[in-house]
């Protein structure tokens, strides 16, 4: 299946797209504990929702391995799918497809603007199958301060409040921000 595809098992009384169109509806809802701004569909973490049997699955994808949001995520759908009238409600890990940065939607995006922290850029991808060259130097990223839109912008820590952004400040404005990493 598909990232971000629906289905229905069917079963007695499903209409087509009915009860699992409806549970994606309900789990699309939930947002990042971590930017609550964006909903874990905006997030690109939330993959599928399929009702099997009776009970709704819900497969998601951690922005890293280790997130410690994971269990957060996980209690947050179960619980706004149970208060939404689903009684059997199982959450699954997927780590492939791997999340991307690039899975954050056009809509999680402006959230994140308008919130005041900076988007990330298209992610740097690694020429075919094998291992990804790691670096221990700050990345080089082209991004905007999210409250001028100057791109006079220093770097103040390559770990912010969480290890998936980078701490800058404008050097137009004078005010620091966070960014979203690449990856």
């Amino acid at each position: 299946m598909s990232a971000g595809t629906t289905h229905d098992a069917g079963g007695p009384g499903a209409s087509p797209g009915g009860r699992a169109a409806r549970a994606r509806a309900v789990a699309a809802t939930v947002t990042d504990p971590e930017l609550p701004m964006l909903t874990l569909a905006d997030l690109g973490v939330l993959r599928d929702v399929e009702v099997a049997d009776g009970t709704v699955i819900v497969t998601i994808t951690p922005t890293y391995l280790g997130c410690p949001a994971m269990a957060t995520m996980r209690d947050d759908l179960v619980h706004r799918l149970r208060d939404s009238g689903y009684d059997d409600v199982q959450v699954r890990v997927s780590l492939t497809p791997a999340w991307s940065s690039d899975d954050i939607t056009a809509r999680g995006r402006q959230a994140l603007a308008e919130h005041g922290i900076s988007a990330p850029g298209r992610a740097h991808r690694a020429a075919g199958p094998g291992p990804v060259a790691l670096t221990l130097i700050p990345a080089r990223r082209a991004i905007a301060c999210p409250r001028c839109g100057a791109r006079a912008v220093e770097l103040t820590s390559e770990f912010g409040p969480t290890a998936c952004k980078a701490m800058y400040r404008c050097t137009d404005c004078l005010e620091p921000f966070e960014h979203v990493k690449e990856i």
